[in-house]
């Protein structure tokens, strides 16, 4: 065959295999060094292999090129040689020989020529706006592989596309995948007795004293090949499609699919924004998350085809990137940091001299960047844990339960871990109720970390970076287990949702900059517009002026005035007065399972608000006459 194929002038950009015509493809490799390279390919159907060495003439700058004319690419495999060495192609769009999920990869790994046509159908990008997104987080493989998930495909992106249903009822608008590019899950053993950062500058030397066995790592932040979806992520033999696909059937629901990259140190900063450029052109993505000490978040920032694509980061330099104080049109950039997490969890636990921090992350949302919000994340407790443990228990990572962050800002309510107690089980309740009230109302973009919402527990492990069991599979019963809290979530992002007052695209500025007699955001104490944020305060009524907001771009949205106690005692909080005509309802509270007491309050009064609940309330329309009993509703 290889008298047929013959080996012309390429082209040194794109990195990789690109098919140019039904009998043709352009490769192209950074192969440093002065060894002998070129490329190599395996016929479909035949054994052997065919090679195709570089020429000097072939390298532009330190990438070899070269174009393959008189083959048809579906038929052949291919990787890249230098010396001795057999080079998988990093940038190849499909990797195959990786094996099933944890198995060794049974002899070398190669890259696909082509890939099967796909029809979009006109699929493109959402482009939902930052500050009407409801981030959901998950790991494709932990979110259903457990039996309880219900779905046929386990475990896999068609498993994802499966529980869409689900991800609507529940009011997300976007999925964040953990790492979903191709990445080898197991990892060199590590010698007794070390931590794992001890080890990992051994795993070279193969140390004879290692662990029997490979661990699983099952979240994946590790150097990939950041151009391939994983192959054991899909169900059946074509990763691409199976990815595809699964974008196609969330954008038809109007979910997006932000992905996780994570870069390290080593990875050349170049290579990052043509990542994010494949991912968008060819897999229609909405957003990425990027992770590492390798990401140029800056030359992300900039990149004009990434204008509109949402970009997570921990940091980026948006005067550098927007011109100092220059609002962008798309508004696509967004800090992701544990800010939030860390403030909230030590507000909501009662921690003094916390109450002016909440106050700013309730408000925070930057003019030139969002802010993704959380209170949990992969690492770290979950929701469920975060309220029952305050040490971490990581004794089945085998690192004698020295991994992990050793600090959570968590309180476990009285009791370490299981417990049969009402009381503590109750308050427990009700904590989890008050964190996903200051999540889900709060300005920034919310992320619901998957399984948070039924109140999944992973058994106080809050490392859980290898564990491919049940403490990562989501164990779908609790929908059933802990409806009540689910159906809480529910309700406070069908609540933020319906009402853009509470999820505004720019800052609240706290005036009253376009007369409507109040400002946008006030504060307010046992006094209406007064508040004292000291050191032992741990409460606080915070009220938004619908006028500020549009409900269907003609009509006022409501007024919403939200009493946050954190304090273990009861506390009255005063109601500004409204505009004639108009009362305040309550309309949720977390000090109860259910829906709230129907309630009504004139103008003037004090709201009362119970130990460790927050408390929310609605303008309405005078329900009847003034003075009149109003059937059903009771006085605040």
């Amino acid at each position: 065959m290889r008298h047929q194929i013959s080996a012309l002038e390429g082209r040194p950009y794109p990195l990789g295999a690109t098919v140019i015509g039904r009998h043709e493809v352009n490769l192209a490799a950074v192969l440093p060094g002065k060894e002998d390279c070129g490329v190599i390919l395996y016929p479909h159907g035949e054994t052997g292999e065919l090679r195709f060495p570089f020429q000097s003439s072939d390298r532009i700058g330190s990438v070899f090129c070269m174009k393959l004319s008189g083959l048809s690419p579906a038929g052949y495999d291919y990787n890249f040689y230098k010396g001795d060495e057999v080079v998988t192609d990093p940038c190849a769009k499909r990797i195959l020989g990786g094996g099933k999920w944890g198995e060794r990869a049974d002899g070398t790994l190669r890259g696909a020529l082509a890939a099967p046509a796909f029809d979009w159908a006109g699929d493109r990008p959402l482009r939902t706006p930052l500050c009407d997104t409801v981030l959901y987080l998950l790991h494709v493989r932990g979110f259903t592989k457990h039996a309880s998930s219900g779905v046929r495909a386990k475990g896999t992106f068609e498993g994802i596309a499966e529980k869409i249903s689900y991800l609507k009822e529940l009011g997300v608008t976007a999925v964040e995948l953990m790492p979903a590019y191709e990445f080898p899950e197991l990892e060199e053993p590590k010698p007794q007795g070390v931590s794992m950062a001890e080890a990992a500058a051994h795993y070279r030397d193969k140390l004879p004293e290692a662990d029997a066995g490979p661990k699983i790592n099952f979240w994946g932040y590790k150097k990939g090949y950041y151009f391939a979806p994983k192959a054991s992520y899909a169900r059946g033999g074509d990763p691409t499609a199976s990815f595809k696909g699964m974008v196609k059937r969330l954008h038809e629901n109007g979910i997006e699919v932000i992905m996780q990259f994570y870069f390290p140190g080593d990875v050349p900063p170049a290579l990052v924004p043509e990542v994010l450029r494949h991912w968008v052109c060819e897999y229609h993505i909405d957003g990425a998350h990027l992770m590492g000490e390798g990401v140029p978040a800056g030359l992300a920032a900039s990149d004009p085809l990434l204008a509109e694509t949402k970009l997570f980061c921990q940091d980026f330099p948006a005067d550098a990137v927007r011109g100092p104080g220059q609002e962008p049109e798309f508004k696509n950039l967004a800090y992701y940091r544990d800010s939030f997490l860390y403030d909230m969890r030590r507000f909501l636990k009662g921690d003094e001299d916390m109450l002016s921090s909440a106050l700013y992350h309730l408000r925070n949302n930057p003019k030139q960047a969002g802010v993704v919000n959380y209170m949990t994340n992969y690492e770290g407790f979950s929701l469920a844990d975060m309220v029952s443990y305050e040490r971490r228990h990581n004794e089945e990572n085998g690192e004698e339960n020295r991994d992990g962050l050793p600090y959570n800002a968590s309180w476990n309510c009285g009791v370490e871990g299981k417990t049969r107690k009402k009381s503590v089980l109750e308050l427990r309740q009700r904590q989890m109720r008050n964190a996903a009230a200051l999540l889900l109302f709060a300005q920034g973009t919310p992320m619901l970390t998957a399984g948070d919402e039924f109140g999944f527990s992973r058994g106080g492990n809050n490392n859980p970076w290898c564990q491919d069991n049940a403490v990562n599979w989501l164990d779908w019963r609790l929908v059933k287990r802990n409806g009540a809290f689910l159906q809480f979530v529910k309700d406070a992002i069908r609540l933020r949702k319906s009402h853009p007052i509470l999820h505004r695209p720019e800052e609240l500025t706290m005036m009253d900059f376009i007369a409507a007699g109040y400002p946008d955001l006030s504060y307010h104490g046992e006094d209406a517009w007064r508040l004292s944020v000291g050191k032992t305060s741990r409460g606080a009524g915070v009220m938004y002026c619908g006028r500020y907001a549009k409900t269907d771009r003609r009509a006022d949205d409501d007024f919403f005035y939200i009493a946050y106690n954190m304090h273990w005692e009861e506390k009255r909080l005063a109601l500004p007065k409204l505009p004639a005509g108009l009362v305040w309802s309550v309309v949720m509270d977390t000090a109860r399972e259910g829906q709230p007491e129907a309630s009504v309050g004139d103008n003037g009064m004090k709201v009362r608000v119970e130990g460790r609940s927050i408390k929310i309330l609605k303008s309405m329309k005078i329900p009847a006459k003034e003075g009149k009993k109003v059937e059903g509703v009771t006085a605040l």
